[in-house]
């Protein structure tokens, strides 16, 4: 498997466990008893911590993307072959 393919890789991974991660710690201005203004939504959250969670979803993503390179290199998971032109 060649750098781009496995760069490619770790970016599919990183953007599904981003979405995965985003919603924990999350406190809604309804949950906190804070009321809203200007047509603010009550379930948008008061603080949404996005740089501790993008580097939580670094960490998560390199982990998840490390479990795969060793599947693939080691072919626990057997892969079928493409054929060439």
């Amino acid at each position: 498997m060649g750098p781009l393919t496995s760069i490619a890789i770790l970016l599919m991974i990183w953007w599904v466990t981003l979405f995965a991660i985003l919603p924990f710690g999350n406190v809604s201005h309804h949950e906190a008893g804070i009321e809203t203004k200007d047509g603010g939504d009550p379930g948008a959250p008061v603080f949404h911590n996005l740089k501790k969670k993008l580097l939580i979803n670094t960490v998560v993503a390199v982990v998840v993307w490390a479990i795969v390179m060793v599947i693939v290199q080691f072919g626990l998971i057997p892969l079928p072959e493409i054929p060439t032109a």
